[in-house]
């Protein structure tokens, strides 16, 4: 398996924080289902202040253009995508219409 980390900012207001928060206690079953349909096996996601930190574990048939590509075909992915983004911002360092950004590992043990 091979693990992908990825961060990203909330909008720094703790109303919308916890808001989201909430919204990640109950993840819609559509999105979890995408999830795992695309090979991933595990999904974290970690909060300090308003950064959020994503840990990511694949299997060996997972592909980022894979999972683009079937996110842009799911109704309630988009839907999810664009409630999350009410709450979410990019980003200092995001491309243009970048979301997470995938981090680089600079030290292992």
């Amino acid at each position: 398996m091979k693990r992908h980390c990825f961060a990203l900012d909330l909008k720094d207001n703790v109303t919308l924080i916890e808001a989201y928060k909430e919204y990640h206690k109950n993840v819609w079953p559509e999105i979890l289902k995408s999830i795992k349909d695309a090979g991933i096996k595990m999904l974290e996601i970690y909060l300090v202040a308003n950064r959020l930190f994503m840990i990511m574990e694949v299997n060996d048939s997972f592909s980022f253009e894979k999972k683009n590509a079937m996110d842009a075909q799911n109704p309630k992915v988009q839907e999810w995508e664009t409630l999350m983004w009410q709450y979410q911002q990019a980003l200092p360092v995001a491309k243009p219409g970048e979301k997470w950004v995938l981090m680089d590992k600079i030290f292992e043990l």
